[in-house]
This record gives structure tokens, C-alpha cells and sequence, in this order.
């Protein structure tokens, strides 16, 4: 097997982590320094991440950095966020939300772009204690309304051009929504962001919360039902610092750029908390994806450490090494990636083209921060997810017969990623799901629903999902929510969706459709739901490939075999098939309306 080995040559700075079986053996929780200290007592995300930086020696330290979104060709315009500014800011916002009646507990969404009013909303409602909830600004408006919903939000925070486009449709359906704060134009039935920031002041004392107090909720699909809202707390941010510190390497003249969209939890947890933690400059770019211009942006921002993933690492590579041979990046000396599993050879590329590897890493929504990596003193065996982090007891178990589960002590056996309790930021509930929660565990151990292999040296190896969740472009789709849209659509009796593995996102969305009585299957059809889909999922979560099917597979208690579709997708062996129902519908007879 390749090895990257490290020496000392390859390390531009001292990394934190040096010895990593001494830090393991000697590592304990109460060590991590008391990033609240001055709060007089409790414990918050918000004043951690930025009050005690903003009076301090870093008031006047740039926080974030916002590059426009400009065109291609033009150059980059950026506008800086000074601690001090950020902490005014916050407490303005905290200021609103207390002026409308909101506080501790209560719930407060955010859907937009990363722009600076996003950051400004999160950090000011954590500031409130209140629950903030992220979501991606390319959801569609059932993905929305669903999570709203589930969530009862109190507050929805967005932009004019989000509203207009996929709220008003559906605000009647938010009823626990008691206000609408749009960035932008004056709409009706909203109220306006700006206008409300100006009419607050800036004193505005921090709540006082616990450790144990929620701070954020985060959804993540399932493979049936309704998406999870994974519950998190303030206490969670010990494990944010130490694995800024020890996976991310953070130091503090770093200037830090994490690619993700706040509205999923790697944008969180590392687009937000973490780098302001630990004091460093973070880049946000408010553009989407183009080649050329994330490559412009670690040249002339001297970026020294990217976070990203393996999606958009894989569409660096298909636009070719001759364009990052345009640029020079003398700064970057680490680059780590999450999100899906990073395939070797993406690991080499960029040590032949960016002269660095790339080191992958592993956690959930539901662990709240990074539980196995590469670090930058470790050899990367590329295609590993790396070793347990201090402080992370990670294990190997085997599920029998009965259902017992038992810790696979020999390695490279194949079982499930396990975990012991007792790590800050594992989540606390899945909202209005406590039996989910709980069998989320057996014992004191949370099961990751994640297919291993642990090598001699400890270092883990991804095989698969034990369920039927899509990983597309680092985001995890649940195949339930997309094919109940599908089955709204009037022509369509039932449906099915499966990922389907592709080089650039991973694995796309790909469904299976049977159709009524008086529908013919052809390309105008499959035009159609694809635009029914993408209207109501948004483009990131509706299938990309349609196929119109006789019959699906069944188990006789009724429950569709998506793991039969995809090993008949992917030429595999159909392994069980004891279970399947078969019925006229299984040979081809439609289905009535």
C-alpha cells in the first residue's frame, strides 16, 4: 500500500498535534481551556466564538472576509469584519430578536447565501439563547416547509429574493412562524432586516445559558419519514476549539477558508464557530462554485488553510491541471477535505498539482464535530479516513443474529463505526423522536449507521452506509422525502430512489418511477418530473436520472427493496431475495389509478 510519509520538511509550521499516542493516553475533556470564563458563569457558542475576542487583543483582527459575487473576469472585490464589528453587530441582532418577543429557547431559522447577515442572525440568536437553525438556500419549498415545521419556528430570517422565490408560496403552511425578517426589498407580511438593525442598539448582555442549554438545530435525512432534527448545545463548543486545534491545525495568523454552506453542519461547525474560536481571519466566498476563481482565491487571500469537499476536489481535477498551473499558493500548507470518502487518487492529486495532499476526514450531524482524521503530522494512507482524534474512542462492531452488537477487536474486519459516549458535541435528541434517539445506541455506544474496516494501524476505512441514504455532494438525501414528491405528481403510482455512484458528486439521485393507468413513460414525461421535482426539492435534492419501471421490488410486509434496485443498477449480486412479494404487479400489470 502508498504511504505519504511526513518529515519535517513538509511541515510548514509546528503542527498542535505532534505526538499523537502520548496526547491520546493523557487526553481528558476537562483539560480544554474554559473559552467562557468571562461570561461570569455558563457557558455560550456566541460569546466564546466572538465576545471574548471582540474587547480584547483581536477587536481589531479581521474576522470574516466576504468576497463579492462578482463576475468571472472581474476582480475580487472583498469587504472585512473586524471582531470588534462582528460583536456589535451580534449584539444588535441580539437586541432585535428581544425586541419581537424572542428569547431564550426559542427558535430562529436562517435560509439564505453567505452573506454577512447570515453569520450576523446565527451568532446574535445564539447570543439570545435562542435554537438557530441553518438551512441551504437551495432547498426548494417543501424541503423548507418541512423542516419549519417539524422545528416550529419562531422566527424565519432570509432574503427578499429566497422569499419571494420559494416562501410566500408557502407561508400560509408555516403556522408557528410569528416573524419573517427579509434582507432587502419591503415585502408584505415581512418585516425588514436592515431597518429593525438600525432601530436597535448595541448593549445587549449575553443570556445566560449552560452547557447543556440548546444552541443549534441541525437537520439530516433518514432513509424513511421525515427528516431528523439532531439537537445540539452550547456545551459543544470544547469540541469545536480542540479539533479546530488538532484535525484543522489552526494557528493564529492563519487565514482560513471552509467551503461549505452554513445550511449544512460542516459550514457550522467549521465555517463559523470553530476558526472564530481560535482567533484567525475566515475567507467566505458569497459565489458558487467556478474553477478558476476558487483557485484566484487562495493565491491572492494567501489562504493557509482549506477545508472543503471531495465534490468539489473532484471538479478541480475534470477542469484540468493546466489552470492551477496559472496560479502559486506559497501559503497553503493544509488541506483537508469531508463530507463523502476521498478516493486515493484525488489524495495524490493534490500533492502533484497544489503540492499538498489532501487529508480526508470523518463525523456526522449527529457527532457535531470531526471524530477520525488525518492530521497534518500523521502518514496519509490515502483512501483512509484517517485515526480517532483525542479524546474519541471509535470502534468496530458486529451486529448478530439476535441483534447483540460485540467490538471487533481484530482488524480489517468489516463492521459498524461505533463510538463511546462522552464526547461535548454529541447531539442531545432527534426532535419529536426519542425512540429514534435511542436506538441510535446500544449501551454506551452510538452506532453511526457508517460500514468500516479498521487497518493494524488504527487507521479506519470507509465501505458503505448500512441504510439507504444518498451522499451527493457531501449532503446526506433521505430517499423518502424525494420520492413522496415524486408520487404527488398525478402520472405517478410509485417511485423509488437509490444513489447512484457517480465520479463527480459521489452519488447522484437517481429514481425508479411506475406510472397510472392512461401514462406513457417517454423523455416529455421524464422532462416533467424532473422540473415537478427540482420545483419543489430544489436542484440539489432532486433526481438527476429518471427511469420508468414496470413494477418495483417489495418485501411481503409491503417496504420497497432499494437495495435490490441498486444492485440490479450496478450489474451486483442480488444477495436475499427470501423477502420479495411477488405479485402481478411484479410482473408488469399496472397499476391502477
Amino acid at each position: 500500500m502508498d504511504v505519504i510519509s511526513k518529515g519535517a520538511e513538509d511541515l510548514k509550521v509546528a503542527p498542535n498535534l505532534t505526538d499523537y499516542a502520548r496526547t491520546c493516553a493523557t487526553f481528558t475533556w476537562s483539560d480544554v481551556p474554559d473559552l467562557c470564563a468571562g461570561m461570569g458563569g455558563g457557558c455560550n457558542i456566541a460569546y466564546a466564538a466572538v465576545d471574548r475576542h471582540a474587547t480584547g487583543p483581536d477587536a481589531g483582527r479581521t474576522a470574516l472576509r466576504f468576497i463579492a459575487d462578482t463576475p468571472a473576469a472581474a476582480a475580487l472585490s472583498t469587504h472585512d469584519v473586524s471582531y470588534a464589528e462582528l460583536g456589535r453587530l451580534t449584539r444588535t441582532f441580539t437586541n432585535v430578536l428581544r425586541g419581537l418577543g424572542i428569547g431564550k429557547g426559542d427558535r430562529v431559522f436562517v435560509i439564505m447565501g453567505r452573506v454577512p447577515e447570515l453569520y450576523i442572525s446565527m451568532l446574535g440568536a445564539l447570543r439570545n439563547g435562542s435554537v438557530v437553525s441553518p438551512l441551504f438556500s437551495a432547498f426548494g419549498p417543501e424541503p423548507i416547509a418541512t423542516r419549519v415545521n417539524i422545528g416550529a419556528a419562531d422566527v424565519l430570517v432570509t432574503t427578499a429574493a429566497i422569499y419571494k422565490r420559494k416562501i410566500a408560496k408557502i407561508r400560509d403552511q408555516l403556522t408557528s412562524v410569528r416573524h419573517v425578517l427579509v434582507v432587502g426589498d419591503d415585502l408584505a407580511g415581512t418585516e425588514n432586516f436592515h431597518r429593525l438593525m438600525d432601530a436597535a442598539d448595541d448593549i445587549a448582555p449575553i443570556e445566560h445559558t449552560t452547557a447543556d442549554d440548546p444552541s443549534l438545530l441541525h437537520f439530516t435525512s433518514g432513509t424513511t419519514g421525515t427528516p431528523k432534527g439532531a439537537q445540539h448545545i452550547h456545551g459543544a463548543v470544547a469540541m469545536h476549539y480542540i479539533t479546530g486545534r488538532y484535525a484543522l491545525d489552526l494557528h493564529p495568523d492563519d487565514i482560513y477558508w471552509c467551503t461549505a454552506d452554513p445550511g449544512w453542519v460542516t459550514g457550522t461547525s467549521y465555517g463559523i464557530i470553530a476558526p472564530l474560536l481560535h482567533g484567525v481571519t475566515s475567507i467566505i466566498d458569497e459565489a458558487e462554485f467556478d474553477a478558476q476563481r476558487w483557485y484566484r482565491i487562495l493565491q491572492d487571500q494567501q489562504v493557509t488553510v482549506w477545508y472543503t469537499a471531495p465534490t468539489a476536489i473532484r471538479m478541480l481535477i475534470k477542469a484540468g491541471q493546466e489552470l492551477p498551473a496559472q496560479y502559486h499558493f506559497p501559503h497553503l500548507r493544509f488541506i483537508a477535505s469531508v463530507g463523502e470518502p476521498l478516493n486515493a487518487e484525488a489524495v495524490w492529486w493534490g500533492k502533484r498539482v497544489l503540492g499538498l495532499p489532501i487529508h480526508d476526514n470523518w463525523w456526522q450531524t449527529e457527532t457535531g464535530g470531526i471524530m477520525v482524521a488525518n492530521t497534518p503530522a500523521f502518514d496519509i494512507k490515502p483512501g483512509s479516513m484517517g485515526r480517532p482524534l483525542p479524546g474519541v474512542d471509535a470502534c468496530v462492531v458486529r451486529h448478530d443474529e439476535s441483534g447483540a452488537v460485540s467490538v471487533v477487536s481484530e482488524p480489517d474486519v468489516e463492521g459498524e463505526l461505533a463510538l463511546r459516549v462522552g464526547w461535548p458535541s454529541m447531539f442531545r435528541g432527534y426532535l419529536h423522536q426519542d425512540e429514534r434517539y435511542r436506538r441510535s445506541f446500544v449501551g454506551d455506544l452510538y452506532l453511526s449507521g457508517d460500514l468500516v474496516k479498521r487497518d493494524a494501524d488504527g487507521y479506519f476505512w470507509f465501505v458503505g452506509r448500512a441504510d439507504d441514504v444518498i451522499k451527493s455532494s457531501g449532503h446526506l438525501i433521505g430517499p423518502f422525502e424525494v420520492e413522496n414528491v415524486l408520487t404527488d405528481h398525478p402520472a405517478v403510482a410509485e417511485a423509488a430512489v437509490i444513489g447512484k455512484p457517480d465520479p463527480t458528486y459521489g452519488e447522484l439521485v437517481k429514481a425508479f418511477v411506475t406510472l397510472k393507468t392512461g401514462h406513457i413513460g417517454d423523455d416529455d414525461l421524464r422532462r416533467e418530473l424532473m422540473g415537478h421535482a427540482r420545483k419543489r426539492l430544489g436542484a440539489a435534492v432532486a433526481p438527476k436520472e429518471i427511469d420508468f419501471v414496470d413494477a418495483l421490488p417489495h418485501t411481503r410486509s409491503g417496504k420497497i427493496m432499494r437495495r435490490l434496485l441498486k444492485a440490479r443498477e450496478l450489474g451486483l449480486p442480488e444477495g436475499d431475495t427470501s423477502t420479495v412479494e411477488t405479485t402481478a404487479a411484479q410482473h408488469g400489470s399496472e397499476v391502477p389509478a
